[in-house]
């Protein structure tokens, strides 16, 4: 992973100013993001064969109704705290970054290592992805005509890189704050216990945001923001990401993840298992453990319904819960350096931007197969999480590539 960047870091990750000056390198957090990397392939090659939202190409269970429900399951949970995990995890870098370089080579970073990975996205490996609607039955699209340059504009998007777009956004908005505010209390500020009142009071607000919030923009609803192609699929969750992304900036100064305690991560597995059992299915279906898809789920995408609140009330739950849990145990487990670690570590970032057409070509290769939806994402996973890998290890050896992913 290259330094201070969105998914990676190739530089010894710097501990907490205020309550450490030697440098530990912190690989617990490396591996947690390649996890985290690899559970974003798994979520696009679900939502192929399980066709639970829009996507460059999908293969449908039509008569398949156990593997659509399960499918749909998985990336709700996916969805439901991933990505507030990256963005926990990219804003306890960011002070560093900015102590360390200053405000304008801070700032340049950024727009090289999540600008450049943005372009190449929206102007080649989505319009490649995009090309994945002719690879589906025309009963399913519609689509009669070959394609042409003349469809290229309407192939342009950031797809997954959406993530890369607003955590650009909010470096810049680091950057301002650290502008506005003297850099002795910056400096000067000691650290903080996380305790348990600070964590509920956290939790509790940011359901209470992410309801008022989905009133205007609900879960499912794809929101454009200046050109058609700069869309966001998930902006309901923008309370969770900035949220998180603070959390994490607090998080650096104080130096939370690294003592953060063995029972505060096992509370927050067991809160986020207790919401999953409890709210999840109450919000899907109106009703205590059933995991029904009737109508009635809609309910919980916002709007002001009820079960929007204990959707929101789960989702908070769980990326506070499973974030305390997965770093505690990641920092017990897996803080160690090896040779499989270091290397899914260094190629995580070129995953995350290259892995969509991968996902796109390498299911569609495998549609044929007599196998059920379930058994199509499980062969796809073994195959295409070490094709992503070794294509990302492959263009990392190219000239200049390396500095920027």
């Amino acid at each position: 992973m290259q330094k201070a960047s969105t998914l990676h870091t190739t530089e010894s990750a710097a501990p907490s100013r205020a309550i450490a000056k030697e440098s530990t390198r912190l690989y617990f957090i490396d591996h947690l993001r390649a996890a985290l990397t690899i559970l974003v392939v798994l979520h696009h090659i679900a939502m192929v064969f399980g066709a639970s939202a829009p996507f460059y190409f999908v293969d449908p269970p039509l008569d398949e109704p156990v593997a659509f429900r399960d499918l749909l399951v998985f990336a709700l949970v996916n969805q439901g705290w991933f990505m507030g995990a990256f963005f926990l995890l990219a804003g306890y870098f960011t002070p560093t970054s900015f102590d360390r370089k200053g405000t304008g080579p801070f700032l340049k970073d950024r727009l090289i290592r999540l600008g450049i990975p943005l372009i190449v996205f929206t102007f080649i490996l989505g319009p490649l992805s995009g090309l994945g609607a002719w690879l589906m039955p025309v009963e399913l699209t519609g689509i009669t005509n070959p394609p042409t340059w003349e469809v290229y504009p309407d192939l342009l998007g950031i797809g997954p890189l959406w993530f890369v777009l607003m955590l650009l956004i909010f470096s810049v908005g680091y950057a301002a704050w650290r502008l506005l505010i003297k850099p002795s209390w910056v400096s000067n500020e000691g650290p903080s216990h996380l305790g348990y009142g600070k964590i509920l009071v956290f939790t509790i607000a940011l359901a209470v945001v992410s309801f008022f919030f989905r009133m205007l923009i609900p879960l499912g609803q794809s929101t454009s923001v200046i050109f058609d192609f700069i869309s966001f699929p998930t902006l309901a969750y923008l309370p969770q990401y900035l949220g998180m992304f603070i959390v994490g900036l607090v998080a650096a100064r104080n130096d939370w993840l690294r003592t953060i305690s063995n029972a505060m991560g096992l509370v927050g597995f067991i809160a986020a298992a207790a919401a999953t059992i409890i709210l999840f299915p109450l919000a899907f279906s109106g009703q205590l453990f059933s995991l029904e898809l009737t109508e009635a789920m809609q309910n919980a995408m916002g709007n002001g319904h009820w079960q929007s609140a204990a959707y929101v009330a789960w989702d908070s739950i769980l990326v506070v819960g499973l974030s305390l849990g997965l770093i505690a145990l990641f920092r017990n487990v897996f803080n160690v350096k090896g040779w499989l670690g270091t290397f899914l570590s260094k190629q995580s970032y070129a995953v995350y931007i290259i892995h969509i057409p991968i996902v796109v070509y390498l299911t569609y290769a495998l549609t044929s197969l007599d196998l059920t939806n379930i058994q199509k994402t499980i062969v796809a996973s073994i195959i295409i999480v070490p094709v992503c890998y070794i294509v990302a290890f492959l263009i990392r050896k190219l000239p200049f590539v390396s500095r920027v992913v």
